[in-house]
């Protein structure tokens, strides 16, 4: 039987093969455990490991580790943006209007790039009940992951989307962008700095797309940002609530989330545009969440 990947790539059989994922840093990722979990519901073979890349040495490392057999990459930070740029022009739609890549493949010698951020974003909002039909949607970040998730929020039909950051000028750069590659007149799209927030508000979903969280700290953002049934979601993920989620919580946010349902989400859609098997989420989510709730071993 053979299936289709998003990308267009014809897939037949069952694939085996090398894959990682390449960050720095990249010693915390839960990439190797979602892959060999998705192989086995499957029934794939396949070696997902850790690819740790010097800050100036990305292009170098992917190219070495496609050179010496691999099969495909996920992207973390700081290098989405880079991989879009190394793998163009072979980028899919998603990519192209997110620019930048978290998924990488060698096809009949050529370097491919695709965006599966927001597949899995949108995805897990819907899992959590969020309706995003006509939302309000308030993106704190302008970097690689924001980048990733626009388009498929606006596909999934937001009335209003408004991006903020600490550097006002870098949402400004990616709200212009992402119009001027769509021309697109709906949803909304506006930005400014972090202490613009409120602007256009209350919001029915907050989604924290910063890094803010990897140092244990919520962004720098004004009071009263939620709409009553608010949803505040942040996009990084632990065993306890992050900063932001705390953050959202004494703001009246009705519901926080973190972010390990798109990652379990974005793998999964990486997984099949490598193999043209769609693996089944919702079991490897839970199993990961119970992973993080048991006490470390002595």
């Amino acid at each position: 039987m053979t299936d289709m990947s998003p990308t267009g790539s014809a897939v037949a059989g069952v694939t085996a093969g090398r894959y990682a994922v390449i960050g720095n840093p990249v010693t915390h990722s839960r990439s190797p455990r979602i892959h060999a979990m998705f192989g086995e519901q499957t029934g794939i073979a396949l070696e997902y490991g850790l690819l740790p890349a010097p800050l100036d040495g990305f292009e170098t490392t992917v190219r070495g580790f496609f050179a010496g057999g691999g099969r495909g990459l996920n992207v973390t930070v700081p290098f989405k943006q880079e991989a879009w740029s190394l793998a163009s022009p072979r980028l899919s739609e998603r990519a192209r209007l997110a620019g930048a890549v978290n998924t990488l493949w060698m096809r009949d010698g050529a370097l491919h790039g695709c965006n599966t951020d927001g597949v899995g974003l949108v995805a897990d909002l819907r899992r959590l009940g969020a309706d995003l039909t006509g939302a309000r949607v308030l993106l704190a970040g302008a970097g690689g992951a924001a980048r990733g998730v626009l388009q498929p929020l606006a596909q999934a039909g937001c009335a209003r989307i408004h991006i903020v950051n600490r550097t006002a000028e870098r949402a400004h750069t990616l709200a212009a962008e992402w119009l001027r590659a769509t021309g697109a007149a709906s949803p909304a799209v506006s930005a400014g700095g972090l202490g613009d927030a409120a602007k256009g508000g209350p919001w029915d979903v907050v989604i924290n797309a910063t890094a803010s969280s990897l140092s244990d700290a919520a962004p720098d953002l004004p009071a009263g940002l939620y709409a009553e049934g608010a949803l505040a979601y942040d996009m990084m993920y632990g065993a306890q609530a992050t900063p932001f989620m705390r953050q959202a919580h004494a703001d009246g946010a009705a519901a926080t989330a973190d972010g390990l349902g798109m990652l379990v989400g974005q793998a999964a859609e990486s997984f099949f545009i490598w193999h043209g098997r769609r693996p089944d989420a919702e079991p490897v989510l839970a199993a990961l969440r119970r992973e993080l709730a048991a006490p470390p071993p002595r």
